[in-house]
């Protein structure tokens, strides 16, 4: 990694509680100042997930270092724990990096980690509850304990932590806090979820972990291992197509969401949302056969995506209503 991710992971501290984690993720030894810390929070936003990098663009300036110190706690910790191989080892970091949160919140100024010395600008300034941080580590901590999924629901709860606090955190950095919004909210970011739970059940195995629920599995007479072994049989494509048109109605209980925001965040949830259904259009256009490769959105279907949010941007809409301070 380079830059200011390189730069302030150059001196460490003997005693870091993230000793284990990689090498860039350790705390300085020095507090940073909070133009360090968003630079740092910048770096990893646009460095590691493109499609962040295009959903925000549409976003307004000012907001961005908001999204982006968001986005750094929750890309830290999910590296914490999938790129450590131990179990034992990620949890332990896992758990430091949820006192270092606690800390973030009730002592700042003793903060040294970039991440939180910039999240606690943004939860101060847009009065976010920390319980949604938490609820995303405790996600990341069922990773490393549970590895197979025995119901639909039981993968839509896990989505609760893993996903659904991350919209409801952008709802809140833009001023909206009402139930409503939220709720529809919670539809995008569990259909996002499964999607890629969907798209990724190869490379998922390999960890190993199922989200695949085994009751469409018996359901639809799928056996145990055909997954790591790639066998794809019409009973697959079966199931897949049942999984994929029940997360697509998911993805589209939550549209209405779009017409509730003001225009320039209606522009990055309908990205969001439409990314999703483009993940099923994937896998449906292979046959519903996850196993022969990874679905991918074409780079002609990502241009779409993109024109269709840049018309959107400009499209004249009515007011939507007041939203909280």
């Amino acid at each position: 990694m380079s830059g200011q991710l390189q730069a302030l992971s150059g001196e460490i501290v003997e005693t870091d509680p993230l000793a284990g984690a990689p090498v860039e993720y350790r705390t300085p030894l020095d507090r940073p100042t909070l133009d360090e810390a968003r630079a740092w929070c910048h770096e990893l936003a646009t460095s590691h997930y493109e499609n962040f990098h295009v959903a925000t663009f549409f976003l307004p300036r000012r907001m961005r270092p908001h999204f982006e110190s968001v986005y750094a706690f929750c890309r830290v910790s999910d590296d914490l724990g999938d790129e450590v191989a131990d179990t034992g080892t990620a949890l332990r970091l896992l758990e430091a990096w949820g006192a270092m949160l606690d800390e973030c919140y009730d002592a700042p100024g003793h903060s040294r980690h970039p991440v939180f010395v910039a999240l606690h600008e943004t939860v101060a300034a847009r009065d976010l509850p920390r319980s949604l941080f938490h609820d995303l580590l405790r996600a990341f901590c069922q990773d490393q304990i549970k590895t197979e999924y025995g119901t639909w629901d039981e993968a839509v709860e896990y989505s609760r932590y893993s996903a659904n606090p991350v919209g409801r955190l952008v709802l809140m950095v833009c001023g909206y806090r009402d139930e409503e919004r939220a709720l529809l909210s919670d539809k995008i970011c569990t259909g996002l979820q499964l999607a890629n739970f969907w798209q990724d059940a190869v490379r998922d195995s390999e960890i190993p972990r199922r989200y695949i629920p085994a009751e469409y599995m018996e359901r639809f007479g799928v056996a145990e291992g055909q997954i790591e072994g790639r066998v794809f049989t019409p009973e697959f494509g079966a199931m897949m197509q049942a999984l994929v048109e029940r997360t697509r109605e998911m993805l589209q209980q939550g549209a209405a969401l779009s017409q509730m925001v003001d225009q320039e965040l209606s522009v990055t949830l309908e990205l969001f949302r439409k990314g999703g259904e483009a993940i099923l259009d994937g896998i449906a256009a292979q046959n519903y056969d996850v196993l022969r490769g990874r679905p991918v959105v074409t780079r002609r279907k990502k241009l779409l995506l993109l024109l269709g949010a840049l018309l959107g941007r400009f499209r004249v809409r009515p007011g939507v209503g007041v939203r909280a301070a």
